[in-house]
């Protein structure tokens, strides 16, 4: 026997699957009925279709009114019940300064139901920004602008970095019994912070996160058990910090800091 019969005899032969195939003829009739449907679809929901009888609008009302809303949508209502722009709708309606959210959804037979939620301001941005829960820039010039709210300024476009190290900060500062008033960023990036006894605390532009640890470990307990002393605490020192006193009020000479080799200075107004 050759090389080759014997390469013969041990090739299997290759069994191949074929797919039914739809006849021609079957797929045309498939196709018009598709064809039919939609059509059948459309012809319906244009028959159907009517105007939008009435407006239901549900919201706290507090910043914005129902009649802001039905203003800011007006456009769009002429359209029928069934062919309106549920999406764009909705976009001229978070639009609005104050809205953070909304929903839009048709109820039988003719009302548009609208429910909106306001933006909640969580601190001021500049002079008369204010941010969101999400640190948002919302509203550039608010008429009126709450004195309990965090301040919190900073370069253009940085509003959500400024807020996350606000939000940071204070949550690490509560254990100490300290809270944040104030945060800065300014046009160089040095960071300032104020906290709500008045102390400022100044942490400059570089290593930011170690000089807020250093001061979240060392300086908070010392001016959490002197802050009626204190006038602000500067960080912007390699192997420590300073601590500004107010009016006759001192501190010691010099205090090893507890990281080590740091220095606490005491300084007069």
């Amino acid at each position: 026997m050759t090389r080759k019969q014997a390469r013969r005899r041990k090739q299997k032969p290759v069994r191949k699957i074929r797919l039914p195939r739809l006849p021609m003829r079957g797929a045309g009739m498939l196709l018009f009925a598709i064809a039919i449907i939609a059509l059948s679809y459309h012809f319906s929901a244009a028959l159907l279709d009517r105007p939008i009888a009435s407006i239901m609008i549900e919201g706290p009302f507090q910043r914005v009114s129902a009649l802001q809303i039905e203003e800011a949508i007006g456009d769009e209502l002429g359209s029928g019940f069934f062919t309106a722009n549920l999406e764009r709708i909705r976009s001229r309606i978070i639009s609005l300064p104050w809205i953070d959210d909304a929903n839009v959804a048709r109820r039988w037979p003719g009302t548009l139901a609208i429910s909106v939620t306001e933006q909640i301001p969580a601190a001021t941005w500049g002079r008369g920004g204010l941010l969101n829960t999400r640190g948002e820039l919302f509203v550039t010039d608010a008429r009126h602008v709450p004195a309990e709210l965090p301040r919190l300024s900073g370069p253009k476009g940085q509003s959500e970095k400024v807020a996350e190290r606000y939000l940071d900060m204070r949550e690490k500062l509560m254990p100490s019994g300290l809270d944040l008033r104030e945060v800065t960023l300014d046009a160089r990036g040095a960071w300032t912070m104020t906290l709500t006894n008045g102390i400022e605390v100044r942490l400059g532009r570089r290593d930011v996160d170690t000089r807020s640890s250093l001061f979240l470990d060392v300086a908070a307990s010392i001016i959490a058990s002197r802050e009626a002393d204190i006038e602000f605490v500067d960080m912007r020192y390699s192997n420590g910090f300073t601590i500004g006193w107010k009016g006759d009020a001192r501190s010691p000479e010099r205090e090893s800091t507890a990281s080590g080799g740091g220095m606490v200075a005491g300084l007069s107004k």
